[in-house]
């Protein structure tokens, strides 16, 4: 198959009957194969009454239903891994994102070789409590990935299915695909600018506490990036450092005692000296954070597989 558009979805009933029109008539212009997975995630309205409806006007459909909301990083994952098409379109199911990009999405993939296209909502159409901590997170993102998109977190995104395969999301990491494609080998990134929509129903499914969980994401996707598979080379470097520098601490100080002793002169306690603790705290976190990177090594080697998701109806 030639092309996969992975749409999650959480309480859009109002939204999906016109977004699957406008899709079918944008993919009727392609002369490919082509499919749609939507993966409802835990909807509480008559979202997947709605897709078993489409699904009778348009074959190519397939869904897939979650048993309770797992986030659309879930929902993501799910559909990647169901996806059969050699490129991957993913778009959110609000009508903010045009199906209209999706052409122009395709053939960055297939002709020009890229491994990942992602969406650039140059103009966005949100208030400022979503653009201005966007483009924070925006900058962040760049800095410490390197990777010069201005856009991470834009739902309208075109991959190579090798991209979407060997890749995992979970959390909130959907906002940071990009860099985890890129730790994954594929490094052939892109931008297009694409139209953003103002949102035509419902209200946004997020809140305040997606910028506390972004910022957490962002310093676990770039630690994992580093030393996902080698977490020893970070906390045992680590521990060495602080053990090193307690156990110099601790050599001075008894140098020292005997230097005083030795030559008459008077001298405090080794105890009474707060030299003597600073070195004994470096000694004793030293050592837990060369455990911990020792715990964490046998933990990367013995990692169950993560995508379990409770899945109620499939077609």
């Amino acid at each position: 198959m030639d092309l996969s558009i992975v749409i999650p979805l959480y309480n859009e009933e109002e939204s999906l009957p016109e977004l699957i029109a406008w899709i079918d008539e944008e993919l009727q212009k392609l002369n490919v194969s082509f499919e749609v997975v939507l993966v409802d995630d835990g909807s509480s309205d008559k979202s997947w009454e709605t897709v078993l409806n489409l699904k009778s006007r348009f074959g190519y459909l397939r869904g897939i239903r979650f048993r309770r909301n797992y986030g659309k990083s879930a929902a993501l994952n799910t559909g990647f891994q169901a996806a059969k098409g050699d490129v991957v379109i993913t778009m959110d199911a609000d009508l903010q994102d045009n199906p209209g990009e999706i052409p122009e999405l395709y053939r960055l993939i297939r002709k020009e070789g890229f491994d990942l296209v992602s969406g650039w909502k140059k103009k966005r159409r949100d208030p400022l409590n979503k653009t201005l901590p966007s483009k924070l997170f925006n900058r962040t993102a760049r800095m410490v990935s390197g990777i010069k998109l201005h856009d991470f977190n834009c739902g309208l995104k075109a991959y190579k299915s090798e991209v979407v395969k060997n890749i995992e999301v979970y959390g909130e990491m959907h906002r940071y695909i990009p860099i985890l494609a890129k730790r994954a080998g594929f490094a052939n990134i892109t931008e297009k600018i694409v139209n953003h929509r103002e949102r035509k129903y419902g209200v946004t499914k997020f809140g305040m506490e997606r910028f506390l969980k972004g910022f957490l994401d962002l310093l676990s996707v770039m630690f994992i990036s580093k030393f996902g598979n080698r977490p020893m080379h970070l906390f045992g470097a680590l521990g060495t450092l602080m053990f090193l520098i307690g156990f110099a601490l601790a050599i001075w100080l008894g140098a020292h005692k005997l230097y005083c002793v030795a030559h008459g002169i008077e001298a405090q306690l080794v105890t009474d000296n707060p030299f003597f603790y600073i070195g004994l705290v470096c000694m004793i976190l030293g050592t837990q954070l060369f455990v911990t990177g020792f715990l964490a090594e046998l933990v990367t080697r013995n990692q169950p597989d993560r995508n379990v998701y409770s899945i109620k109806e499939e077609f």
